[in-house]
């Protein structure tokens, strides 16, 4: 995958800036989650997609896995790690997302804990967008020692 008309320089810069769009946005979304675990679970247990004696541990986990992931693209500590898994779970959501819509449930996103809105193909397109960046991250993050001189 080349950016033949992206300038070379700017890459490393682009690729921080989603780092940290990412990271802010699992932050966030860990947070809420972590403060309503309850809430969070039964999002969960809408999508009707994980057996019962499963979403619990989802809805204690899943929260706690975005922060980490969070906290290593903000520091840029094994960030291609973190980016990889930012990506899994995007991919993760999406299929959700769309095994969902199919069916024509009219559920919660549960995304960004009780504040989500009932999901829509515009979410979906939301995490693909987010997939790519977590791509991008992936193969573009040099971390922070390319800013330091």
């Amino acid at each position: 995958m080349k950016l033949r008309n992206f300038p070379r320089p700017l890459l490393p810069v682009f690729a921080l800036l989603c780092r940290l769009t990412l990271a802010i946005i699992f932050l966030y979304s860990g947070i809420e989650k972590l403060f309503n675990p309850g809430d969070f679970a039964v999002a969960i247990y809408n999508y009707r997609l994980l057996p019962d004696y499963v979403i619990n541990f989802v809805a204690v986990l899943l929260p706690w896995l975005e922060v980490i992931i969070a906290i290593s693209l903000i520091s840029g500590t094994n960030t291609r790690g973190a980016a990889l898994l930012s990506a899994l779970l995007f991919l993760t959501f999406a299929t959700a997302l769309t095994i969902n819509l199919m069916r024509g449930l009219d559920i919660s996103c549960g995304c960004f804990g009780a504040s989500s809105g009932n999901i829509n193909w515009s979410y979906l397109v939301r995490d693909f967008a987010l997939f790519c960046m977590s791509v991008f991250v992936m193969i573009y993050d040099r971390g922070w020692r390319y800013f330091v001189v």
